[in-house]
């Protein structure tokens, strides 16, 4: 019993009262006679508390519900079922005890209920580490109006949940890109420019349309312009390549490159799969560490999410040459690779400029390094001082640098993106899609 038992403030307060009335009364003798039928006031009600709460002995339930795993860099929810069995109404406080990762210190949760009435509460969690998480048990600490003491109550929810990339936006971009609403999303809906080599039907000739698909046929026995349309070509290689070098360590709002990298790939992955193409992965730091074949199986979402899962970041600098030897000799076919890495400098984007050349002959390469949006609240912020006029000066240097690493790769024949970390997912779709548009494959 003495484990479960708690002492409210209203307890505190009363004694705190009582202490002032007994010390006044040195003073005003009057005073100690109710001084004194206050303490045995105090007492009867601690007393009476302590019955009403411990009569019961499973006088209330708790529990706690999750998914079986969390979605990286997503707002998970998370369901408290309780229940009051007690035959008056209660204040309760919960204190559910969260992963370490959290960093929750003042985590609780006030509510008020009738007797007998069950509710369900819900909070949300946002990871933004991949790994387990170990949840403790949840407490609930409760209340009769009478308010002096609280009961404790423990129910052991000990439980190990897995975080995983961001698969809650997988059905998200799948549904939007099974239905071609993807520009919903803010994915641009992109014209093609030639003709595929599946058919798909006949329209009426609209401006803009390429004259040479023109169904004269057709047009003879419509009496008006016919043309024929084209679907994408299906079947063809997308690979999601990740740098987990040390510059990829860099956090925004929490996550780090690589875990924006790892969300978007596995979502770009999706889309592939639903567009019919064949998805594949590598990974890569001071060595290769996984090559999965592009396949259009069953299965390969799968393989995808748990290799993606078991990724961190490595402190080295990542080797280009390892990645080419390895693209070399692993990957036959010509197919569409997305690079997410991260040059902080020209000078270091120029060490392996030759390396991706190579890779670009074979392929079609595209490049996607991050913008710094730190950057942006120092170059747009008023200076106010000299040391704060150098740090704009070098921050708009760093933008700048960023945008002749792209023009430069370009140069080269080479595609490249620069996208700030949280609009990753979208510019790696809208690149996918102006690809497979303009039959670059």
């Amino acid at each position: 019993m003495l484990k479960s038992l708690y002492l409210n403030n209203r307890f505190f307060y009363a004694i705190i009262v009582l202490v002032l009335l007994l010390v006044a009364s040195y003073s005003l003798e009057w005073l100690f006679p109710i001084a004194k039928i206050l303490v045995w006031v105090l007492v009867g009600l601690v007393f009476l508390d302590l019955l009403l709460l411990y009569t019961a002995k499973n006088a209330f339930k708790a529990s706690r519900k999750t998914f079986e795993r969390l979605s990286n860099g997503d707002k998970n929810p998370v369901y408290l079922n309780i229940k009051n069995l007690y035959r008056f109404p209660v204040r309760i406080k919960i204190i559910d005890e969260l992963p370490e990762q959290f960093q929750e210190r003042n985590f609780q949760i006030f509510e008020n209920l009738a007797p007998q009435e069950s509710k369900t509460i819900s909070y949300f969690l946002r990871p933004t580490k991949r790994g387990e998480y170990d949840f403790g048990a949840v407490n609930v600490f409760v209340s009769s109006p009478i308010g002096m003491v609280a009961r404790r109550f423990q129910f052991s929810q000990n439980i190990k949940v897995p975080t995983y990339p961001a698969f809650l936006a997988l059905k998200k971009y799948e549904i939007l890109a099974f239905s071609n609403h993807l520009t919903e999303m803010g994915i641009k809906k992109i014209r093609r420019l030639g003709n595929n080599i599946e058919f798909e039907q006949i329209k009426e000739y609209v401006q803009g349309d390429d004259i040479r698909a023109i169904n004269w046929k057709a047009t003879a026995r419509r009496n008006t312009l016919m043309t024929n349309h084209y679907q994408d070509e299906r079947s063809q290689y997308v690979y999601n390549i990740i740098d987990k070098g040390r510059t990829m360590k860099m956090p925004f709002e929490g996550l780090s490159l690589l875990d924006y990298a790892i969300n978007a790939s596995l979502v770009m992955s999706k889309v592939a799969l639903n567009k019919y193409d064949k998805a594949g992965l590598i990974t890569f730091g001071h060595k290769i560490d996984v090559v999965l074949p592009a396949t259009c199986e069953p299965m390969q979402m799968n393989k995808i999410l748990e290799n993606l899962y078991k990724q961190k970041t490595a402190y080295k600098e990542a080797n280009f040459e390892h990645l080419y030897l390895a693209i070399k000799h692993k990957i036959k076919q010509r197919s569409l690779l997305l690079l997410y890495t991260n040059f902080e400098s020209l000078s270091s984007m120029m060490r392996q400029i030759g390396f991706l050349r190579k890779i670009s002959a074979s392929h079609v390469l595209v490049v996607i390094i991050f913008y710094n949006t730190e950057l942006d609240k120092v170059i747009f912020q008023e200076p106010t001082s000299t040391e704060e006029i150098y740090n704009q000066i070098i921050a708009e240097k760093l933008v700048f640098e960023k945008k002749l690493i792209i023009k430069e790769l370009r140069k080269y024949g080479i595609q490249a993106i620069l996208s700030k970390p949280q609009e990753l997912t979208v510019n790696a779709i809208n690149k996918y899609l102006e690809i497979k548009a303009k039959s670059l494959l």
